[in-house]
């Protein structure tokens, strides 16, 4: 994977090289490989350079052979073999082996249509030099981040906001509507960001910029109202069902091992890695390297369903374990590359993984994001349909019981009354309606980490009602569809790329040079899932049923019959040092101070204080005080290192 970064100004004003070096050299640990520039009079791109496929010959940016098209592209273009047969058929001719020249031509082809043909994950910026118009485009799920922002004379683009942010014209302030979204939805609502005029390329949209005009269009969407089975197929059995499911997903697989340098595979434990990392196995000649992290909590480690899919499989086998302290001593270096708040320390073990990766000689991991998001495999599906369960019988005392059963991991839950249960998850007949049913009771628990803002804050955010911007963005035919296709999609559209694929995702793998590939994002796959009843995705409250049935006996059946229980670390604990509080020193202390609290004008400093003594007493044990101390510090963070002291960082070469 890689890094890209360019500009365009308005006024015909020559583009400055030095910015352009410097735009690409904050983020030099996307691709340490080779960095390349181009600029012409008023337009300039910038690559730093990850080198996976044609390791000779994909130098960027890359033009045509008149130099009237150039591109900096970020990404795998998992199918351009097969695109470029087609092409030299029509009569292109190719001077590289690269996937990157595949784009240019298939541009030639098919102009901005171009990116309804490419199965991969990109983010790339084509100057077309006849048209005077500058082409940028995003992957249809948001795998690879793009960015932008628009002066009174330029409009400027990177990977990353660190990029943008060196331009001497870009303001750097926090976006108080941004940061809301994020305490409600655990990431923003594209095009926002936690940054004031810094917006983000949604996934599935490309944009142009001519003459100064900038517009932004959608190329795909999720559809659950296409019919069950693929065209043409006829599909009706859960045979045929699981049969079609597990040839898709071999596939993508064998397509996802494509490349020039060594690929390994990410192992959890789970269900969704293993299938993965056993089909990965069975279309490698060479042994497959597995990579995982574990835990010193027992509460969080599950290396013992890691090893029995790594004895099943044989795998050459890396793992890390990671401790409190780990998480404490790099969550810094988590927020730095993050670029936005998180609710969570989940991240930080993540970018951990993805160093051991690098250390040993890796590029290219696989994983298994995305299976339950396309297959039905979260808790908070099997809670919906508990509450729509509940929400028949209001009255009933049995039912809501039932809620119990979904998370023995979590005894907060476990401990409630009923009449708690009733009101903590929402099945009030006026919310059976709502369309936004199934998340309300995340995100109305989220939320509550608003009573710790600032007055002024409160104020900023008026008026802008976070329900209210999601509804606007809904589908036209989202109301058609069933409850269960209506919580995937949120899931889907929402928090796999705003968190799961960015915080968790490409940036703690590109931390340390790693590019992440997700089979269960291939598109066929993911639009064949999306018209598999969803009886067979969820049977009864058995997740992911259908992908079950479709691995058979490929996994261990402990690892296939387990209790789901989702990826998660250490919080508030984390930041405890030996038994001791560890807010009293460092940077914890120092960034929750009522002081700093203060002048950086996010949160009320009387409440904060209030939590940071509650950390410092141990006394953090609900979800709620978890993700409050582990926002508000991210975000504290976030303040210090982009607002307050992101020069002296960029200027001290901390990348």
């Amino acid at each position: 994977m890689c890094g890209i970064a360019g500009m365009l100004n308005f006024n015909d004003k020559k583009v400055s090289p030095a910015i352009l070096r410097q735009m690409i050299g904050t983020v030099r640990h996307r691709g340490p490989d080779a960095f390349g520039f181009y600029h012409d009079g008023p337009v300039g791109l910038a690559h730093a350079r990850l080198s996976i496929i044609d390791l000779e010959g994909g130098k960027q940016p890359m033009s045509n052979e008149d130099g009237t098209l150039w591109i900096t592209f970020n990404g795998e273009i998992y199918n351009y073999p097969e695109l470029k047969e087609e092409l030299e058929k029509k009569g292109y001719r190719f001077a590289t082996k690269s996937d990157t020249e595949v784009i240019l031509r298939m541009y030639e082809d098919k102009g901005e249509e171009c990116v309804k043909y490419f199965n991969g994950q990109w983010a790339f910026a084509i100057w077309d030099s006849r048209k005077q118009r500058l082409f940028l485009s995003r992957d249809r799920f948001g795998v690879r981040p793009l960015f932008y922002t628009r002066t009174g004379r330029s409009f400027i683009f990177g990977s990353e906001i660190k990029s943008i942010f060196v331009h001497p014209e870009v303001r750097r302030e926090i976006d108080a509507v941004g940061l809301d979204q994020i305490f409600t939805f655990w990431c923003t609502l594209p095009p926002a960001t936690p940054f004031k005029d810094i917006q983000e390329l949604p996934p599935a949209h490309s944009m142009t910029i001519s003459e100064g005009n900038v517009t932004v269009k959608p190329y795909w969407e999720f559809d659950y109202l296409s019919g069950a089975g693929a065209p043409g197929e006829g599909i009706k059995t859960e045979e045929e069902y699981a049969e079609r499911l597990f040839h898709l997903l071999s596939e993508s697989v064998k397509l996802r091992l494509r490349s020039d340098v060594p690929v390994g595979a990410y192992l959890s434990g789970g269900l969704d890695s293993s299938v993965i990392a056993t089909l990965a196995a069975r279309h490698s000649s060479k042994p497959l390297e597995t990579f995982s992290v574990t835990f010193e909590d027992p509460e969080f480690n599950e290396k013992k369903f890691q090893l029995e899919t790594v004895q099943y499989l044989n795998t050459r086998h890396q793992e890390i374990r990671c401790t409190y302290q780990d998480i404490r001593d790099h969550f810094p270096e988590v927020i730095w590359h993050a670029e936005k708040p998180v609710l969570r320390t989940a991240p930080a073990p993540l970018f951990l993984l993805s160093r051991l990766v690098k250390e040993k000689g890796y590029k290219v991991v696989l994983t298994g994001e995305g299976a339950d998001e396309m297959l039905g495999g979260y808790d908070i599906f099997k809670e919906a349909k508990i509450r729509r369960f509940w929400g028949a019988y209001p009255d009933s005392r049995r039912r809501p019981l039932l809620l119990k059963r979904l998370y023995p991991y979590l005894q907060e839950i476990q401990s409630q009354p009923e009449a708690y249960l009733r009101a903590f998850f929402q099945v009030k007949k006026e919310d059976l309606l709502n369309p936004l049913f199934s998340h309300l009771p995340r995100w109305e628990l989220t939320s509550k980490l608003k009573l710790f803002y600032s007055d002024p804050v409160r104020q900023e955010i008026k008026g802008n009602n976070a329900y209210d911007r999601l509804r606007a963005l809904l589908p036209v035919d989202y109301p058609k569809w069933d409850s269960f296709s209506q919580s995937q999609y949120l899931e889907a559209k929402y928090l796999l790329p705003g968190y799961i694929l960015s915080s968790q995702g490409d940036r703690m793998l590109m931390a340390h040079s790693v590019e992440g590939r997700f089979p269960f994002l291939d598109p066929q796959l993911a639009e064949f899932a999306a018209r598999i009843p969803a009886r067979l995705k969820m049977k009864v409250l058995n997740e992911k049923y259908i992908l079950k049935k479709a691995v058979g006996e490929l996994i261990p059946q402990s690892v296939k019959k387990r209790f789901k229980q989702p990826y998660r670390a250490p919080e508030a604990r984390s930041f405890l040092s030996n038994g001791e509080p560890s807010s009293r020193e460092g940077y914890i202390g120092e960034l929750l101070s009522p002081d700093r609290v203060r002048k950086d004008g996010i949160f009320n400093p009387l409440a904060v204080e209030k939590l940071a003594e509650k950390a410092k007493r141990n006394q953090i044990k609900s979800v709620r005080d978890n993700m409050a101390f582990v926002g508000i510090l991210s975000t504290q963070l976030l303040i210090d290192q982009f607002i307050n002291h992101f020069d002296r960082r960029i200027s001290n070469g901390v990348h």
